[in-house]
């Protein structure tokens, strides 16, 4: 009778051994708390090294990795953590965002999204489409008279035969309310009467050097107003009342964690939109990092709030990274600043044959500001297209660094798009991180095409020379100009094919794990967060996300097809697709 009841007691302990490690799907993870979580049953890719490296398991505990390895390892180590099939998707480190404008993201949802095909589904393809779409939001929201209403994406390069937007379709579509339409390169707008009134732009108001004021035959502003011009309008646009900063924050990142991204970047931070941000972590609503780089323009206000000390470290999910300094324009709104000429003219006249875009800073002050954050010794982003502009950042580092030209100071050069062979050769020498845009193969090539010629065009965002300089580049969306799709970012830097299916520079095609390096660990590196984010190794942040895909097995053609499952951030999951 003994043996029996020792015999039925063994059986009942090995049940509860062999029961230890309940299993479920990722699916049903909400937070790896308690003992943790351990992810198995998929592909899970690290990240780690320059060729890759896949694990069977990762064990995420109190929002780390506890372990990444075998799964009878990590079922030996964590004999109480749930097990998640992945059931075949992939786990992957989550995506960091090199260059966007967060504070953006809490607007756009009030606005209406006139961009082209292929952003939207033709929403903006010309004139008509355009004030149909505004109109939409406008009785959509039952917006009052008198109260401004926005919209964004506007691309002037998209529309037919020429026939651009301006003042007078939306004095006579909205002739009760300001209207502003911004620009695509989100460096102008286009304003209707009540809205250049609302802002003080008269027949009056000079041009400011640097900046754009298209002007009718009688010298009045037609609408389109850019770069330096553009600026006091963009610092007094509406801001969101305290509650909601609170609600639009969350929307905002939540954006964020749909497309994969725990690390989100604001480029170009004013002091008041700084302020929303600090507001919103005071709330404790932050589900992503975010990473401020206040504009050159508001440095010192906000340092005289924010001292430097306080910089270059998280204060719940928040922290300002550096500064960020813009040299000029865009290409596809005819403002980047080239050595050669446009082939299409001036924003203000298509027939000017000399026009080569203009510097929003003169190299003199420039090289001032250069000088004041090496001399601070905080993270630099320049904002930089043509190759003029590029030269006259490099310049301005020859003199002000000329003793050591090599020290690391963590300047990454934004966009870096029409940088030429020559220049990014000095880029390793002087320590530059390239943060490219390879999306512009896909969505402004034609645009490029006919505004630089196709040689220049090809060669855009060169990440392939780049890697082969040792260089490790970074690639973004500049959200909200391009939509926050990290496949899409991932496709572009991989295809190089245009929208009109045109191959852009093919011999700049990077491998897909060259491409999700831009998107992971380089980043981080960018950000030097590469101790605790970008791989998946041993007590690194466990953020993460799954793929219904891998990347690196499904055909180059289809990775922009590869949708977000989860996102995790330290752990949580923030977004889920299978509970939208």
């Amino acid at each position: 009778m003994k043996k029996i009841k020792f015999f039925l007691l063994s059986i009942a302990l090995a049940g509860l051994i062999s029961c230890k490690n309940s299993t479920i799907t990722y699916k049903d993870i909400t937070e790896a708390t308690g003992n943790g979580v351990i992810y198995f049953g998929g592909d899970i890719l690290t990240m780690a090294g320059d060729t890759p490296n896949y694990a069977k398991a990762v064990w995420i505990k109190d929002g780390k990795i506890a372990y990444i390895g075998s799964l009878e390892e990590a079922k030996k180590q964590a004999p109480d953590a749930k097990l998640a099939d992945l059931e075949g998707k992939t786990l992957m480190p989550s995506f960091i965002d090199a260059h966007s404008h967060y504070i953006n993201s809490l607007t756009v949802s009030d606005q209406a999204n006139v961009s082209p095909k292929p952003i939207t589904d033709g929403k903006g393809d010309n004139v008509d489409e355009i004030i149909a779409t505004i109109k939409q939001l406008k009785d959509k929201g039952n917006i009052p008279k008198d109260s401004l209403i926005q919209a964004y994406g506007y691309d002037d390069t998209k529309m037919p035969d020429g026939r651009l937007l301006n003042r007078d379709d939306l004095d006579k579509a909205f002739p009760d309310n300001p209207v502003i339409v911004g620009h695509i390169s989100m460096h102008g707008a286009v304003l209707n009467s009540k809205a250049l009134k609302r802002f003080n732009i008269t027949k009056d108001t000079p041009t400011p050097k640097g900046g754009v004021i298209v002007r009718d035959s009688n010298g009045e502003p037609y609408g389109l107003i850019m770069e330096t011009a553009y600026l006091p309008i963009f610092d007094n646009l509406p801001k969101p009342s305290p509650d909601q900063q609170i609600a639009w924050s969350k929307r905002g990142q939540m954006l964020y964690a749909e497309a994969g991204i725990t690390t989100a970047h604001d480029g170009a931070t004013k002091f008041n939109d700084l302020e929303i941000m600090k507001n919103a972590n005071k709330a404790n609503v932050n589900m992503i990092d975010i990473i401020a780089f206040p504009f050159i323009g508001d440095l010192k206000s906000i340092l005289a709030k924010y001292p430097k000390k306080d910089w270059l470290k998280y204060d719940n999910h928040l922290k300002i990274g550096g500064v960020k300094i813009t040299i000029d324009g865009s290409p596809q709104g005819k403002t980047a600043f080239f050595k050669d000429p446009y082939l299409t003219g001036s924003p203000s006249n298509k027939d000017d044959k000399n026009w080569t875009g203009e510097l929003t800073f003169s190299q003199a002050e420039i090289n001032a500001m250069v000088g004041m954050v090496y001399e601070m010794e905080v993270p630099l982003n320049l904002h930089a297209n043509g190759d003029s502009a590029i030269a006259t950042f490099l310049k301005a580092h020859e003199m002000v660094a000329k003793h050591d030209l090599g020290k690391e100071r963590h300047v990454t050069m934004i966009h870096s798009q029409f940088v030429n062979n020559k220049q990014l050769q000095k880029y390793p020498e002087y320590k530059i991180l390239p943060s490219f845009y390879t999306l512009h193969t896909y969505y402004f090539a034609d645009a490029h095409i006919k505004n630089r010629g196709a040689k220049q065009a090809a060669y855009m965002s060169p990440m392939k020379d780049a890697i082969k300089l040792g260089l490790k580049p970074t690639n973004h969306t500049d959200f909200v100009v391009l939509p926050l799709n990290q496949m899409m970012v991932l496709w572009s830097s991989v295809n190089r094919i245009s929208s009109d299916n045109v191959p852009i520079g093919q011999d700049q095609c990077v491998t897909p794990y060259q491409g999700l390096q831009a998107i992971t660990i380089h980043p981080a590196i960018q950000y030097m967060e590469q101790a605790t984010k970008g791989t998946l190794e041993k007590n690194k942040l466990a953020d993460l996300v799954i793929l219904d895909k891998n990347p690196l097995k499904e055909g180059k053609m289809k990775i922009k097809d590869i949708k977000v499952l989860q996102t995790i951030k330290e752990g949580k999951v923030i977004y889920d697709k299978n509970k939208v």
